[in-house]
């Protein structure tokens, strides 16, 4: 029997109707990346690769107040 302790952990991407857009199943570093794995949709697996560049620029998408949501996040009821 299959216990939800013995699944290993996912985080599911949810788009703005709740519906599943993507499962990632695991976060690593290779160099000086950052490598997403996961399925989008459930059913295609996918590797995304994040560089210093690209997360400098995501940091300048951000104002004062979502940075300030983002260090909070972590506390908040689900």
């Amino acid at each position: 029997m299959t216990n939800a302790t013995n699944q290993p952990p996912v985080m599911k991407i949810l788009d703005a109707q709740d519906k599943e857009l993507m499962t990632v199943r695991k976060i690593e570093r290779e160099g000086n990346a950052l490598i997403i794995r996961g399925k989008i949709f459930g059913a295609m697996p996918m590797v995304a690769k994040l560089t210093p560049t690209q997360a400098r620029a995501a940091l300048r998408l951000l104002d004062w107040r979502t940075i300030l949501f983002l260090l909070t996040m972590l506390f908040r009821r689900g």
